[in-house]
């Protein structure tokens, strides 16, 4: 069976009786750790974006602030978690998938793991249904190493973005919030702007009132209007440091549409390497 790329809470919930997984907490903050060992979903293991689903430079004006880790490094991460080939795998965050969680997804897809699910609403959906808690320390049984070959989803450097602003077959889209892309505040990178060409969809327009995502239809509709045309493989999806765009991935994957390339630099990058700047 093909599993779909969300999960619902009820879902979640009706599998602890009837399938075993490893659930994968992926919440990213400044205690993130500290705020798993105290309260995560029962039997969840913690994985940390910037140690291990990023391999982070003192220059992020090489690949941005949180580059793809080396392939042998993901496959050691992946076997001290426990996840093989054949393990289902469903990941939250605490942010409504838009952080780690979406990133973890999209870096499990890329290299072919097909059993493999977010959690639609995040840690806080799975607490309003009286999905199980727990504070104690848990523990994985290592699994062989994972053999990975490659990154098999679309990705698009720096170089290529500056053949696509002159390419009229290319959409770019920034899912940055509009006032960052509008360059009136940047909180994190050292130049406010966007991208020449690119349009703004902010990721947060993903989700419904209540945090969680837009049903297929909705997003299948939105997203067949935004590409206008366009093949997959000619757009081009970014954030800042490319983790957030991770969640418009997901949502044009639940729309059933083929997911477009990622730049993993994304404003982050960009903005420290001299590149022609827009703010509007």
């Amino acid at each position: 069976m093909k599993l779909t790329p969300l999960i619902s809470p009820n879902e979640l919930l009706m599998l602890l009786q009837t399938e075993e997984f490893i659930l994968i907490d992926a919440s990213n903050n400044k205690n993130s750790k500290e705020s798993y060992d105290k309260c995560h979903l029962e039997d969840a293991l913690h994985v940390d974006l910037n140690s291990q689903l990023a391999d982070i430079q003192s220059d992020f004006g090489i690949g941005g602030r949180h580059p793809l880790p080396q392939l042998i490094h993901f496959s050691e991460t992946l076997s001290i978690l426990g996840i093989s080939k054949s393990s289902r795998v469903i990941i939250y965050d605490d942010k409504n998938c838009s952080n780690a969680a979406s990133r973890f997804w999209w870096m499990l897809k890329s290299i072919g793991h097909e059993k493999v699910q977010v959690l639609n609403g995040g840690f806080q959906a799975a607490l309003k249904i009286g999905f199980p808690t727990s504070d104690k320390i848990e523990t994985s049984n290592r699994s062989e190493i994972y053999q990975i070959e490659n990154w098999k989803l679309p990705l698009i450097n720096i170089n290529g973005i500056d053949k696509a602003i002159l390419d009229d077959e290319f959409l770019i889209i920034d899912v940055r919030d509009e006032d960052r892309y509008k360059g009136l505040t940047e909180p994190i990178d050292l130049i406010a702007g966007h991208i020449p060409t690119a349009i703004n969809v902010p990721f947060l327009t993903n989700l419904n009132p209540d945090g969680f995502y837009l049903s297929p239809s909705e997003l299948k509709e939105k997203y067949l209007k935004i590409f206008n045309n366009k093949s997959s493989e000619n757009v081009i999806v970014h954030c800042g440091s490319g983790v957030t765009a991770c969640h418009t991935l997901l949502a044009i994957a639940s729309a059933g549409l083929e997911i477009p390339n990622l730049y993993v630099g994304s404003w982050s990058e960009w903005s420290r390497n001299g590149r022609e700047i827009v703010v509007s």
